[in-house]
């Protein structure tokens, strides 16, 4: 509440947040309306182009062939008003291409990961201790070179002076690196005494309005960049005393098998 918005003064970012559909859409109708103002334009001259019966459809037509730069041939500017109409029609046409595709080449080119991440957090034993788990996946299957992750316990707290604050602090991983993520991967975070998660149960987390920030970032060998990807899990999103169900299953041959239908499942440690 309170924030101005420009639409136009952030409107680069705005075409490369849109979903494809949105950005078509509005593609196609900034396309029409470009061409319907100078159809408008050149119905205000006098004959203006050749072979064109005059009508408003025709114009139409003769403004998409020089916007798109096309000239069929059969209709073209016969006066000095036409001319100039279609050349400034011809500049706009090159400012407007130039836009369109450099939009278009970012969105397809731009990196994305496709990293899957648990819908849960768990909290639970592993190898003696308690720890926090976050369990992601590949989805491309492709490797990913040096990845990192980072994660932060969000909590909202009361300061000396009354004053509501939203505080952050960062939770220690236990392998905070890996040489390859290609299949799955889990994050873990021991809680011991020196853990900001220590003494706290399910209750106490949403009691602070607790929320775990996930990051991870990593190489992309296939498109040779870096992607990132992060999750935030809501204190209903954190299980205290639950596991992840194991995905890795036997196979006949000697490669792993990862059973991604048990992705998201969990259950009880005892």
């Amino acid at each position: 509440m309170g924030l101005r918005t420009d639409f136009w003064a952030d409107f680069s970012h705005r075409c490369l947040t849109a979903s494809w559909p949105t950005f078509i859409a509005g593609s196609v109708a900034a396309f029409l309306l470009l061409n319907i103002f100078f159809a408008g334009v050149l119905m205000l001259g006098e004959k203006p182009v050749a072979n064109a019966p005059g009508d408003f459809l025709h114009y139409l037509y003769f403004s998409i062939e020089t916007l798109a730069t096309v000239g069929y041939g059969d209709m073209h500017p016969e006066t000095h008003f036409g001319h100039v109409v279609a050349s400034i029609e011809m500049f706009v046409g090159l400012f407007a291409t130039a836009v369109m595709t450099g939009l278009i080449f970012y969105r397809f080119s731009r990196p994305r990961a496709r990293f899957l991440f648990a819908e849960k957090a768990v909290v639970t034993l592993h190898d003696g201790r308690r720890s926090l788990m976050f369990r992601l996946a590949n989805e491309r299957l492709n490797p990913i070179i040096n990845p990192s992750a980072k994660a932060w316990l969000a909590t909202t707290v009361v300061t000396a002076e009354g004053e509501t604050f939203r505080r952050f602090l960062e939770l220690p991983l236990v392998r905070a690196q890996s040489p390859l993520f290609q299949l799955s991967w889990t994050i873990m975070h021991e809680v011991d005494g020196k853990s900001p998660l220590s003494g706290l149960d399910a209750e106490a987390l949403a009691a602070m309005q607790g929320a775990i920030l996930v990051s991870v970032e990593g190489h992309d060998e296939t498109s040779a960049q870096t992607v990132r990807a992060r999750k935030t899990y809501q204190a209903a999103d954190v299980m205290f005393g639950a596991r992840f169900v194991d995905v890795l299953e036997p196979s006949d041959s000697d490669r792993v098998r990862v059973n991604y239908t048990k992705f998201h499942d969990t259950e009880s440690e005892t």
